[in-house]
């Protein structure tokens, strides 16, 4: 359990690297060099492919919601650090509804309870399957909209649904490996749906909002309905005892994101000389 905490952790440095990276890339974006040739948002989704990867070898041993909670950390780190870049100034209102955003997903990865992931099942492939379809409609309609919080929220969905995919496969890594097996899993070819839809997601939102709300938005969500999922229909175990602290860290986080949501990005006041 530990291995898979420090991974998640690793796998939150590098979600904080890949956010800044493609926030600045969409930046960058013109109608003569859209944002699928920026080098620095190129950048920024290997970057996050590596922590995807990180986030799969951790979900082997952690439930779903542990290993988005650690993760969910890039919200205090992507903030500051794009206020930063972005020269912004993060209001206490801001930095209150950050630090609740953190309060509240460190109860909710502290309240994990260990085991090993459960065989995948028809009625988890088919809910997985209406989710993509219903999140793919759902990008590209808000697509056509300039409000950031709406396809950050199904970003995070997106990519919760993609640790939910991987925590439903079932896959044994030993000397009876088959690659074909894994193949025919509906889990895996999932995977690379939910993966598309937060990408298109994410990549919308950074280039229509400020890259530490967009970021928090997404990052809770990305915790808080695919967690429930996991609990609900994988079995996801809760430490015992833990229930009553499990939600006050969701209603903390969920909290600390609506107020993020609705708070406008202040510029940054000029020092009078």
């Amino acid at each position: 359990m530990l291995i898979g905490l420090l991974v998640a952790f690793v796998a939150m440095i590098l979600n904080s690297t890949g956010a800044l990276l493609q926030a600045d890339g969409a930046r960058r974006a013109t109608r003569s060099r859209p944002v699928a040739v920026q080098p620095r948002y190129l950048g920024g989704i290997v970057v996050d492919l590596v922590a995807w990867l990180c986030a799969v070898v951790a979900l082997r041993t952690l439930p779903v919601f542990a290993v988005q909670a650690v993760i969910g950390g890039s919200i205090a780190v992507t903030a500051v650090v794009g206020a930063r870049i972005n020269d912004t100034h993060l209001s206490r209102r801001t930095k209150s509804a950050v630090i609740a955003c953190l309060v509240g997903l460190v109860l909710v990865a502290a309240s994990a309870g260990s085991g090993r992931p459960p065989v995948g099942s028809t009625l988890v492939n088919v809910v997985l399957l209406v989710s993509v379809l219903v999140l793919s409609v759902a990008v590209l309609i808000l697509r056509q909209y300039r409000t950031a919080w709406p396809l950050a929220l199904v970003a995070g969905l997106g990519f919760g649904g993609t640790a939910l995919a991987v925590r439903a496969a079932h896959v044994e890594i030993n000397a009876d490996f088959s690659p074909m097996a894994l193949l025919s899993q509906w889990s895996i070819y999932l995977v690379v749906g939910f993966w598309a839809i937060g990408m298109v997601g994410y990549s919308a939102a950074l280039g229509r909002g400020e890259v530490g709300a967009v970021t928090a938005v997404f990052s809770v969500t990305e915790v808080v309905l695919p967690g429930i999922v996991g609990i609900l229909l994988l079995g996801d175990p809760i430490r015992e005892g833990w229930d009553w602290p499990f939600v006050v860290g969701l209603v903390i986080a969920v909290a600390g994101v609506v107020v993020l949501a609705r708070t406008p990005v202040e510029p940054r006041r000029k020092r009078v000389r």
